[in-house]
């Protein structure tokens, strides 16, 4: 009989075996390229704070990219994937499944909208609204912002605007349309008698922190409704408390026609779901699929995640740390921030220069903060960070720039 104390002890025995460089070395050695890495080895988590293998202790800004809503090693989520991986953890979405039922009612119960399908990210999320859009209109063309990130594969990155994403796989998905975001006159002009959708994220995180206008997002609903085609809202990062409400869409009263979400769904379990308004009909059987979509283990981790959200009120306590943490950014005096902005605990300051020399020197100070394009410096803390933190981040970012400009840099 296999003894999985036993095995753990020689897992661990053999984690201890490395030293930081070992470590680095060897996922040098071994990884596809594709990431940027910073030189810090991460290996434990709790909270809003990270150790690397050195000991150094980091408040974390990055959050998981926001996968870390509720903080690393999360009591609550850890017990839920414990006892789940002890009853079952694979089973295709072929047979019916308890802890599926109770999060697909859940999330719709959460949003006001319908049907849900399950799948495994942000990425997946958006093909499948893609394809759900077309599918239901009958109609090929997709609308989407400037600046607006959806995803790397084939679909999501024809919507996503950055060419140094999409060059190198050029020709992508024909039939893509990209106008500037918050522009009302430009997205009505765009759209034909063969727009299926328009895909829009509420604040868009990637391209720089860039919330999305009452006035566009409200006439964003109106028009695509007017002319028969569909709202998309990519919700994967802006979801589960981040903007100081459980979804960002719920800022402006509006019901999208397909939601998107992930990232902080299964408390950093990977895990996306695309819904379906009620406006929406069923999709005929094998349309779609996904063989790890809506398996137990991350259906569990995703009750227990969105219970702890619940309960202790995480997406009001983002609002108010949102608002006191944007109000001290931008009372830093320096002339390298151009602007500071946000909502909730989404927050970006932009500078006149590049920011990943801030972004290392923040590091340097045990802060951890993430680049929106080449000159934000992005802010996404788990939702649970101290406001003491919080303020530990501010002198750093204030000390950080006052250095930069003494020393020239």
């Amino acid at each position: 009989m296999i003894q999985p104390g036993i095995i753990l002890s020689e897992f661990e025995k053999q984690e201890e075996s490395y030293s930081p460089d070992e470590i680095r070395e060897k996922e040098s050695v071994h990884t596809s390229g594709v990431y940027s890495k910073r030189q810090v080895t991460i290996v434990r988590g709790k909270g809003a704070h990270l150790w690397d293998a050195d000991g150094k202790e980091y408040i974390d800004c990055v959050g998981g990219q926001g996968a870390a809503n509720i903080g690393h090693a999360n009591q609550v989520v850890a017990e839920a994937i414990y006892r789940q991986a002890q009853i079952l953890v694979s089973c295709p979405e072929m047979f019916y499944n308890d802890k599926r039922a109770m999060v697909g009612e859940k999330l719709c119960n959460l949003t006001g909208m319908a049907r849900v399908f399950l799948c495994n990210s942000g990425t997946e999320a958006v093909e499948a609204g893609i394809k759900f859009a077309r599918l239901l209109t009958g109609r090929t063309e997709m609308i989407a912002a400037m600046r607006g990130f959806h995803g790397r594969t084939f679909g999501a990155l024809s919507a996503t605007w950055e060419k140094k994403y999409r060059t190198p796989f050029e020709p992508l998905v024909p039939g893509y349309k990209h106008i500037p975001y918050n522009d009302l006159d430009a997205l009505e002009n765009a759209i034909t008698d063969q727009t299926a959708a328009v895909i829009l994220e509420v604040v868009q995180g990637e391209g720089g922190v860039n919330p999305g206008k009452e006035e566009f997002l409200l006439g964003a609903r109106e028009i695509t409704r007017k002319n028969g085609c569909l709202l998309i809202l990519d919700e994967v990062q802006t979801g589960f408390g981040r903007t100081g409400k459980m979804f960002a869409f719920q800022h402006f009263g509006i019901i999208p026609d397909i939601l998107c979400l992930a990232k902080s769904i299964a408390g950093g379990i990977p895990m996306g779901a695309c819904l379906l308004s009620t406006e929406m009909t069923a999709l005929a059987p094998q349309t779609h699929g996904s063989t790890f979509g809506g398996n137990p283990l991350a259906a569990s981790a995703a009750l227990a995640s969105i219970q702890f959200i619940e309960e202790n009120n995480l997406p009001s306590r983002a609002a108010e740390l949102g608002v006191w943490f944007v109000q001290q950014l931008a009372g830093i005096q320096s002339p390298l921030i151009r602007e500071v902005r946000g909502k909730g605990l989404m927050v970006g300051v932009e500078l006149k220069q590049k920011v990943t020399p801030f972004l290392q020197k923040l590091m340097d100070k045990g802060v951890m903060a993430l680049p929106a394009g080449l000159t934000v410096m992005r802010f996404l803390p788990p939702l649970v960070i101290e406001k003491s933190d919080l303020e530990i981040v501010v002198t750093a970012v204030r000390d950080v720039l006052t250095d930069s400009l003494e020393s020239g840099d």
